[in-house]
Order: structure tokens, then C-alpha cells, then sequence
């Protein structure tokens, strides 16, 4: 670089134009890569150098990141046998701990999934799951899985027709976990390790409140109470029967009873009608579920979500 020839000195020798020598002097003094001289012109810089003065600032400012964050992480670390010790006095046997608001009981779900060992086993009651619990349970669901934790969860039949619930189902199954369905769950209940059980304060909105429940005897009930309702479910991936219209009103309530073990009689006792009346319900549902007993029309119809 001739650091006193003018503009048009250099247009000229080099065949631009001095509009575009002057436009690429700018471009190369905002790289660093030309400084102003005092006398006057222009003086090349390396762009080892020029690279050096540009990025000097950011990598200042990535330094003082980088210093606040290992600083913060040393301050958490610091709060982990204050964190260790609270967790065992929590896990206390024989404690019962009442949690409140939905951000704590996440926050208490989440770490007793992510410290389990052996075993998670969920009874999960209703005709679908929230898209934002879906959202947040898979990937604790698959973190828990590649651990090697057993996974049980047991649905509702109902629940097979919600595709995001059922796609929820495939993914975690498709992991390792094993999922099933049932006609009737009596409330929500995850129990993990077989070492701490969570139930709702109020059934009917869990995110009121939950109980941990660490209690031997309480627990060993409540894993009882699993594995009754889990040794009737039925496979959440098998193949759902299709098996024609919604029922009427009344075809359901004959349904109900049925599934309830009632004899004809009895149904036509109880919604007024004749016995025959009740054989020929009973005789068309059998013949569209494809059943080929009353309680097999019962299991077909709670799969169907006729029963809920």
C-alpha cells in the first residue's frame, strides 16, 4: 500500500473506479485491516493482528461470562451436602409431607424420578393427559428409562382415543416402559422405588396439593393396590376395537350393568324395562362388539370408551 498516493492515484493504477476505491477502504478500515497514518494515506495491518485488536473486546466479555458462570456453578455446588442432608431427612420413614402449588410438586416430581433407582409405577386416571404434561413427562420418562427403571403406567381405555396421550403411550413403550390400560382407575397415584408414593390432596384438581407418603405399611398397601388394578389392564398397544355407532343412552346403561356382572333380570329391574327387551340389547351389542361372552363385551366396550 502506497500510504500517500491520493484516491485517484490508486484508481488509476489499479483500473477501479474511485468511488469503488473508496468504498473498499472503508470495508478494509472497518476489518482492521488498514490504519490511518499521521502523515497522511493508509498503512496495512496483518490480519493476524487486525484480528487480535477487532476481537479483543468479545473475548474479554466471553471471559467475564465464563468467570461468572464457573463462579455461580462453584456457589450451587457448594449447597450440595446442605441439599443431600435436607433430601434425607425428608425421606425420613414413616413421614407423611403435604406439598402445595404446582411449581413444587413438579419440582418434588421431578426429583423423585430423576433419583429413583428401580422402579416407577404411575396409575393414571382420565380420558387424556394435558399436551403440556405430555410435553414435560417424556423426556423424564426417557432419562428414567436409559437408567434402567422399570416404568409402569396404567391408563385409562378411554385414554386410547386421545392421539396425543396414545403417541405419548408408543414413545415410551417404544423406550422400554410398560403401558396398559383399564375400564376404572380409582385416583392418581405414583409410587417410586416402592420407597415413596404420591397421591392427590384433592382428586378431583391434583394441582392443589399432593402427599408423599413414606410410611412402610401405607406403601406396601398402595403397591398392592398397583399391581391389582396393573394384573387386569390390558396392553395399550394392542389393537383397539373398532366396532361400530356410539351406543344410545339406554344401551349404555345396560352396558354398565353388564360389565357389572348383573343378570338380565336384574338390568330390567333396574332400568324398568323387560326382561326381553334386555336379551335383545344385550344379544346386539354382543353381535356388534364381535364378543363372544358378556364380559368380553364389557372389556370391548370400556376399550371403546363406551363405558366412561
Amino acid at each position: 500500500m502506497h500510504t500517500t498516493e491520493s484516491v485517484e492515484q490508486i484508481a488509476n493504477r489499479a483500473g477501479l473506479t474511485p468511488e469503488g476505491v473508496a468504498a473498499a477502504e472503508s470495508r478494509l478500515a472497518g476489518l482492521g485491516l488498514l490504519q490511518p497514518c499521521p502523515s497522511g494515506g493508509w498503512a496495512a495491518v496483518s490480519p493476524e493482528t487486525a484480528a487480535d485488536t477487532l476481537l479483543a473486546a468479545a473475548q474479554k466479555d466471553v471471559l467475564e461470562r465464563q468467570s461468572a458462570i464457573a463462579a455461580t456453578r462453584a456457589r450451587l455446588h457448594a449447597l450440595t451436602g446442605e441439599y443431600l442432608e435436607a433430601r434425607s431427612m425428608r425421606s425420613a420413614k414413616g413421614s407423611i409431607e403435604i406439598i402445595e402449588g404446582i411449581d413444587n410438586i413438579r419440582s418434588v416430581i421431578d426429583d423423585l424420578a430423576r433419583n429413583c433407582t428401580s422402579s416407577a409405577d404411575a396409575l393414571i386416571p382420565g380420558s387424556s393427559l394435558s399436551e403440556e404434561g405430555i410435553r414435560a413427562a417424556i423426556p423424564l420418562d426417557l432419562e428414567t428409562l436409559a437408567r434402567g427403571v422399570r416404568i409402569r403406567t396404567l391408563l385409562q381405555h378411554s385414554a386410547r382415543k386421545h392421539r396425543p396421550t396414545a403417541q405419548y403411550a408408543a414413545t415410551i413403550s417404544s423406550a422400554g416402559a410398560q403401558v396398559r390400560s383399564t375400564g376404572v382407575i380409582p385416583s392418581q397415584m405414583l409410587i417410586y422405588d416402592n420407597d415413596c408414593g404420591v397421591l392427590p390432596v384433592d382428586p378431583a384438581d391434583t394441582a392443589v396439593g399432593v402427599v408423599l407418603v413414606r410410611d412402610p405399611a401405607v406403601l406396601s398397601f398402595l403397591q398392592r393396590l398397583f399391581d391389582h388394578h396393573w394384573e387386569r389392564g390390558l396392553d395399550f398397544t394392542a389393537e383397539e376395537q373398532t366396532n361400530g355407532p356410539e351406543p344410545t343412552q339406554l344401551e349404555r346403561d345396560v352396558l354398565l350393568l353388564l360389565a357389572a356382572g348383573k343378570k338380565n333380570e336384574v338390568i330390567a329391574h333396574h332400568l324398568c324395562i323387560s326382561p326381553r327387551s334386555v336379551s335383545r340389547i344385550v344379544a346386539t351389542l354382543m353381535d356388534r362388539l364381535g364378543a363372544t361372552s358378556r364380559f368380553q363385551a364389557g372389556v370391548r366396550a370400556a376399550m371403546n370408551g363406551w363405558l366412561s
